[in-house]
């Protein structure tokens, strides 16, 4: 089987998500895990456990979840939805060490619930912030609750510069194995992200055009409609930069710029994708103002700026600084890629909300033809995930020969009959299954903070706050001037 590939369930598991009652679990985890059940991949037996501090029995987590998550899935077989609810259980608990005078019930509450089932595989979801995560591995540890088949997942973001990381990845690494260590980016989960590697690897077609002497340059785009509306006390201490660029849009790159694995296994690819970070160009000193651009939105058109948005607090000089925005120039060090340029973009309150790579090919090299334009490759993330290939054909007609460029396209969802699954419902049974492919090794984590760090050093260092632009453009004119200081422009400019 396909390192990519999700297996079915052959065994029993027990999830327990710390954090179980809260945002990330009620909108993404329970949806994907009853899509999952539903389609029949959790064993009879599997159950989901929810930690939090809520104080609510089982019954009570049962109500709030057919309050809030049955709205997000099919509802056409109740008996199914019953017993989804079924596999559900609910345990308080507190966390600190003997010194804290923290409650130990639910420790042994959970101790109590897993009792006899010590040869399950066991999963422990970290949905909850990443001072926990330390922490929650010592206290699992210490209830003896940690076992050769466990498992722990780690939620973004890992610390907020290298040296947190490599603590995090100490204290985690203090009781669990690096093979049971699973950081979660849900960008690889999504149909696209598996289908780049597919579309590069599994056709002879593309392969030999896939370097410098043919590609012009990449972008990566990750553009949201929405701003920070309750969320700017975790804006202000984190940022675009952190929130998107060092795992997500670093994630694309790497799979983007691979070199072909040596063979199709699950270590072999991720061996591959830190190579790409660790040939990452840095960029420190006076080249940050040179290749990177940060920017915040301001109010416009109706919609708030950052500083306006709704928060239980007022802004702070950190509000000020924060980048809602940003655009990186980034290089790749290697035979394959020297001299093209990776961009890097990612914004709030832009005018629409789309995740892609766009890989723009050289022009032909002698065109007879006038009016052409170089081939583009787009693998769109979202809205609607799917390849699009441009390329130049003559619209039809007598006379004089006139190009047009027209999409290839593949749409998931019009050309596969089957529902595309959510990005959380296959890195969750990748998860069950044991599969590590499309989650981030330690090393490759701390290899993307070495290059972001500088970046943020830099912006900290400096007095310029960052550019501003009306809520609901494209972003700052630095991030346009990024790319055509060498006569290139952002594909939705092209598109205009």
């Amino acid at each position: 089987m396909s390192p990519l590939s999700t297996a079915s369930p052959a065994h029993t598991a027990d999830l327990v998500v710390f954090g179980g009652t809260g945002d990330l679990s009620m909108r993404k985890l329970l949806p994907a895990l009853y899509h999952s059940d539903r389609e029949g991949r959790l064993s009879p037996e599997t159950r989901v456990i929810a930690m939090s501090r809520g104080g609510l029995t089982d019954a009570d987590f049962r109500g709030k979840v057919d309050a809030e998550v049955r709205d997000q899935v099919p509802m056409d077989d109740p008996a199914l939805w019953q017993r989804f609810l079924g596999r559900l259980h609910h345990v308080s608990v507190d966390v600190g060490g003997p010194e804290s005078g923290a409650d130990k019930s639910g420790w042994s509450a959970l101790s109590r619930l897993l009792a006899g089932y010590e040869q399950r595989d066991r999963v422990f979801y970290l949905a909850s912030p990443p001072r926990t995560f330390g922490p929650f591995c010592r206290e699992l540890d210490e209830a003896g609750l940690v076992t050769p088949r466990s498992r722990v997942v780690l939620e973004k973001p890992l610390g907020h510069d290298l040296p947190s990381a490599q603590r995090i990845n100490d204290e985690v690494g203090a009781i669990f194995e690096e093979r049971q260590i699973f950081r979660i980016d849900h960008y690889l989960g999504k149909e696209t992200v598996q289908n780049l590697l597919v579309l590069r690897f599994a056709n002879a077609f593309l392969e030999p055009i896939w370097n410098s002497l043919w590609i012009d340059h990449v972008q990566i785009t990750a553009a949201e409609t929405v701003g920070t509306p309750g969320r700017r006390g975790y804006y202000d201490h984190a940022g675009a930069l952190r929130d998107m660029v060092q795992n997500h849009l670093l994630q694309l790159l790497t799979l983007t710029a691979m070199e072909p694995p040596a063979r199709n296994d699950r270590e072999a690819i991720r061996d591959e994708k830190v190579k790409v970070l660790q040939a990452l160009r840095p960029i420190t000193g006076t080249e940050v103002a040179r290749f990177t651009v940060r920017g915040q939105y301001t109010e416009a058109e109706g919609l708030p700026g950052y500083l306006d948005e709704p928060a239980s607090t007022p802004p702070t000089e950190a509000s000020q600084r924060v980048e809602t925005f940003t655009a990186i120039r980034a290089e790749i060090k290697n035979w394959r890629w020297a001299g093209v340029p990776f961009y890097l973009r990612t914004g709030k309150r832009m005018p629409y909300r789309r995740s892609e790579i766009v890989v723009q090919f050289k022009d032909v090299p002698h065109s007879i033809f006038p009016g052409g334009s170089p081939n583009r490759l787009v693998l769109r993330l979202q809205p609607e995930e799917g390849i699009e290939l441009h390329i130049m054909a003559k619209e039809p007609g007598a006379g004089e020969v006139t190009l047009k460029p027209v999409p290839l396209s593949l749409n998931f969802g019009k050309t596969f009959t089957a529902r595309v699954p959510e990005a959380y419902e296959r890195l969750l049974m990748d998860v069950l299954a044991g599969n590590p492919t499309l989650f981030m090794r330690r090393d490759e984590v701390e290899a993307a903070w070495r290059w972001i760090d500088p970046i943020l050093s830099a912006w900290e260092a400096s007095a310029d706050l960052p550019e501003p632009y009306p809520a609901g453009t494209t972003g700052p004119a630095g991030a346009h001037e990024l790319l055509g200081r060498s006569g290139r422009a952002w594909h939705e400019e092209e598109e205009l």
